[in-house]
This record gives structure tokens, sequence and C-alpha cells, in this order.
């Protein structure tokens, strides 16, 4: 029994493959990354950023002013909204309200609230996941209230 095998030499081709594979792994999945993290991103939120900060500080005083207490949470195929002012349940105006995910808007709802007394109610399509109620509401004297609210299952 003789065992004349010959050894196994590394020679530079076999470096070469080794880093050409190597950096092409990486390569590949830093691409696949940032051409998930473009195609998903949702967009700007607003148009000016300098003109909306202008006003921002006077907004927040004057939603913070409402006293208002706002959650929402998904109930059996349902989203409820709820509105307190200073303990009491209210259903002011809603301008504008986005149920969505909170990185795409390709699953972007708009529900219909129907007050029930204690709180607002819509039916929504939800998975599983993290989802995001994009609020504009309009209080009885007129400030508006606007709010991103992370709701809870």
């Amino acid at each position: 029994m003789s065992t004349d095998a010959t050894p196994f030499e590394i020679r530079g081709w076999h470096v070469f493959a080794g880093f050409a594979g190597a950096f092409g792994i990486i390569i590949a999945v830093n691409l696949t990354l940032a051409f998930n993290a473009v195609a998903t991103f949702p967009g700007l939120e607003v148009k000016n950023s300098y003109v909306a900060s202008q006003s921002f500080d006077a907004d927040r005083a004057a939603q913070e002013a409402l006293g208002w207490q706002v959650s929402a949470t998904l109930d059996r195929g349902q989203l409820v909204l709820r509105i307190a002012e200073h303990g009491t349940p209210i259903a002011p105006e809603i301008v504008q309200a986005t149920f969505g995910r909170a990185t795409h808007v390709g699953q972007d709802q708009t529900p219909e609230f129907i007050f029930d007394g204690t709180a607002l109610r819509a039916p929504v399509d939800a998975g599983p996941g993290n989802w995001n109620l994009r609020l504009k509401a309009r209080a009885a004297d007129g400030t508006l209230f606007q709010q991103r609210i992370v709701v809870l299952k």
C-alpha cells in the first residue's frame, strides 16, 4: 500500500479566487440591501423642511394645549382610535388618516372611522408586523392635530 499522494499546494489563482469570491459576496449583499432600502422608501414628509420648521414649536405648543391622549390598537380586524380630551372620549373631525406600514406605502389604507361613544373604529386589513396611523384631526377650536401613532396589537 503506497501513499504517493502529492500534497495540495496553494497557488496564486487559489488566493485570487478566495478574495474575489469573498468580495463578490460582500458587494452582492450591499447592492441588495441598498436596492431594497431605496425601493421601499415612502418619500418625503414635507416638501421644504426649513419652511415646516418655522412654525414647528408653535404648532406643537397648540397641540399640547389641547390636552389630548391618543392611542390606536388593532382588535379583530378593526382599527380602534381612542382620543380623549382631559379623560373624556371625543370624536374630532378627521382631516386625513392613513393606516400603513412604517417602511413603505404599498399597503396603505384610508380608514373610515365611526364613533361608538368611546372610540373611533374602522375596519382594516392588517397582517402581522409594524403598522402606523398617520393622523390629522381638527379640534373644535380649529387647531390641527398631527401625529404618527404606532399601532399596537
